[in-house]
């Protein structure tokens, strides 16, 4: 006998959020992502050149109390500042 319930899913268990993520949903718009889609679009969707971007975008976040403070090193921007003074440079 199967313990599982429709399509296999168990549902003795309780889902878990995830440990990170984009939740609360920005709803309000509070936090702008059209300057990053832009800068994806005129780098020729290199990710790197945009990450001062995406920075300020989760700085926003978290003044906003839509996510969790933490440190920026501990989400991958420890040299930020280095890379946002060579993109100046290569404009």
């Amino acid at each position: 006998m199967s313990t599982g319930g429709a399509f296999g899913g168990n549902r003795g268990l309780r889902p878990i959020p995830p440990e990170k993520g984009i939740f609360p949903l920005d709803h309000l718009h509070q936090c702008d992502t059209k300057g990053y889609l832009d800068c994806l679009k005129s780098s020729g969707h290199k990710s790197e050149q945009c990450r001062h971007l995406s920075k300020t975008y989760l700085e926003c976040r978290m003044a906003k109390n839509l996510m969790a403070k933490q440190d920026m090193s501990e989400l991958g921007f420890s040299g930020v500042t280095e890379l946002d003074s060579i993109v100046e440079k290569e404009r």
